[in-house]
């Protein structure tokens, strides 16, 4: 039969001339697809995927309030979700064309021998050889690629970090409106709140949304995270909350431990806790209030919180009461010398907000207490054993030595102070023999980096893996609300001796199996006299310094100016010896519950007091 000259209308024609229905033609209507559902399995939250708004219960429609609800999508997110789905077409269409053309194309190529002997050698110049390098190849990287790299992992992550205006009208735009459609179904999931009507008498807080790109080591874009957040900022003390305290653990419980990993040779691991503060449900009487999330904005609607949002002030009080909990139902009781160091009759373990580390004898004993906690609903994961933890990097050599060293944080200081160029040079000592004096007469501050900031990231350095610049650092921070130049030059030639000694830092090397207990008190009777103004009562302050050491270790170190204004020598040190005193004990009691817990014999415990002035009196005084 002859096909017709005109196709029935609503219809078309296949390639055989058999008439299309307009059912065929027409697009299909796409199917309204559910949120993703969370269901705890074997103490993990794992997401459920949904066939269909139609397999949700009422309930769960009601959970998911906002993932249904109508969205407000940023008109660039939106343009650039198009915009992305042509590119995509066009990169796919272009990428098979390209693979069409290296199917017939000869792949015959020349060797460089061949390329230098043909025609085309006199239109060859190798610029490699005249660049005016005559280095190694390992110099060269170290010392102008690796500076490059550092220069432009700093330029993109000040971008990393953008707000709601920012990143919705930013180039990824798109992925950043995922991200935040990802965390709010995620929260929606565990149940963090409920959708209710707003009424005069509450007090709503602001909500915010914190954005952040995750990058690879080399730059390269990992992932677009999104959180939402409350803006704690508001919250009325009595209404909103009541308690905010949470404690965290003290790195000398830290550092005691690590002694005791190289002494015995316990296994560690590290763990996190996967949306730790999203664990814990407010208290009954804490009535919290959230605004709707930009882009989810239902009108006369607010968030009843159910779960201690990330931005509330007492989150992290709510999430250690509730770890606590459920250490204790695991066999890991509180200790009663660290609110954060809990001790079972295998594994020990400390915890820093999310963070946790486990020590052991047997591996499998650390095992068998992840799968507890995450039976009794802590989402733990596994990273590794201790190797990093809180930006300080524990390295275990050949010797199982352990070493701790923070480079990136002093790569850090070293860029603010601009002195990541290749021609500054290093120093030997981290500060003048001389003390560092107020200076009021002095040269104002130029104001070329964050003094406050390069000190608050000292301090952190010098309280962890570097005892070395704890004097220089105190010095530095009495002037942070009022530095002069001086002060600037100060941090400087600090600055330059941690480029110098970038890679070193606290080596913990035990001397015995017995955990014998040193303490170094010392003091400096008014070292700035003669220096400052003799007007000033400063200027007759005295100085403490003191070190304790744990098997020939160093756990917790000290320099400090006196509250007090000594008279005399021996007064002086008689108050450096009461303020090491009063961290020393403490130390002797960890001392011995630790090592009880880990079978070791109980230590004699010994004070050895050197005082460099040796002064009759004060030897005297302390033994009496």
């Amino acid at each position: 039969s002859q096909t017709p000259d005109t196709a029935p209308e609503g219809g078309g024609y296949d390639s055989d001339g058999a008439v299309r229905s307009r059912s065929r033609r027409n697009r299909r209507k796409r199917k309204d697809y559910g949120p993703d559902k969370w269901e705890r399995k074997d103490g993990v939250m794992q997401r459920l995927n949904v066939a269909s708004v139609s397999e949700l219960t009422t309930a769960e429609r009601k959970q998911y309030a906002l993932s249904l609800g109508t969205k407000s999508i940023p008109p660039a997110a939106s343009r650039l979700s198009r915009k992305k789905l042509k590119y995509r077409q066009r990169l796919a269409q272009r990428k098979e064309m390209g693979d069409m053309m290296l199917n017939i194309m000869p792949m015959d190529v020349p060797t460089v021998e061949e390329l230098l002997a043909s025609p085309l050698a006199k239109f060859i110049h190798l610029a490699s050889n005249d660049c005016g390098y005559n280095g190694s190849v390992k110099e060269l990287i170290c010392d102008w690629v690796h500076p490059l790299f550092l220069k432009a992992k700093a330029a993109a992550s000040s971008k990393d970090n953008p707000g709601w205006s920012q990143a919705m009208k930013g180039q990824f735009a798109d992925e950043f409106w995922e991200a935040a459609k990802v965390e709010i179904t995620t929260l929606e999931g565990m149940d963090a709140w409920e959708v209710v009507e707003r009424t005069l008498d509450m007090n709503v807080i602001r909500s915010t949304w914190a954005f952040k790109i995750k990058r690879y080591p080399d730059g390269l874009i990992k992932k677009f995270k999104a959180r939402f957040c409350a803006r704690g900022d508001m919250q009325v003390e009595g209404i909103d909350f009541f308690e905010t305290y949470a404690p965290v653990v003290q790195w000398t419980t830290v550092r005691l431990m690590l002694i005791l990993e190289v002494l015995l040779g316990l296994k560690s691991k590290q763990g996190d806790v996967t949306a730790a503060f999203l664990h814990a449900d407010l208290e009954e009487n804490e009535k919290v209030y959230v605004a709707m999330p930009k882009g989810f904005e239902q009108q006369g609607k607010v968030l009843s919180l159910k779960k201690t949002l990330y931005g509330l002030r007492q989150s992290p009080r709510a999430f250690w009461k509730y770890l606590v909990e459920k250490m204790d139902i695991c066999g890991m009781p509180q200790s009663n010398l660290d609110p954060c160091l809990f001790v079972g009759e295998k594994v020990i373990s400390i915890c820093y907000v999310d963070d946790l580390l486990f020590w052991a004898k047997d591996e499998k004993d650390i095992h068998d207490l992840a799968v507890k906690l995450r039976q009794a609903g802590v989402d733990l994961e596994q990273e590794d054993d201790a190797a990093g933890f809180l930006g300080v990097r524990i390295e275990k050599n050949e010797d199982g030595l352990l070493e701790m060293t923070q480079e990136g944080l002093i790569d850090r200081v070293v860029e603010t102070l601009g002195l990541d160029a290749g021609n500054v040079h290093g120093k030997f000592t981290p500060c003048e023999v001389k003390p560092l004096v107020k200076d009021e007469d002095g040269e104002p501050a130029h104001g070329d980096f964050s003094y406050s900031s390069v000190v608050g990231m000292l301090l952190y350095l010098s309280g962890h893996s570097r005892p070395d610049i704890a004097y220089a650092v105190n010095c530095a921070a009495r002037y942070m609300f009022a530095p002069k130049h001086s002060h600037e030059l100060h941090l400087k030639r600090l600055g330059r001796y941690l480029k110098a000694t970038r890679s070193k830092g606290l080596i913990l090397n035990p001397s015995s199996s017995t955990l014998k207990i040193d303490c170094y008190p010392d003091a400096d009777f008014a070292g700035t006299y003669g220096y400052e103004v003799v007007s000033d009562p400063a200027c007759v302050k005295s100085r403490t310094g003191y070190v304790i050491n744990v098997a020939d270790c160093p756990v917790l170190w000290q320099s400090k100016l006196q509250s007090e204004t000594a008279l005399s020598t021996m007064e002086a040190e008689i108050i450096a010896l009461a303020h090491s005193c009063r961290e020393l004990f403490p130390i002797m009691d960890m001392v011995v519950a630790m090592s009880s817990a880990v079978g070791l014999p109980r230590p004699n415990t010994s004070m050895h007091v050197s005082i460099h002035e040796d002064n009759a009196g004060a030897l005297v005084l302390a033994e009496t």
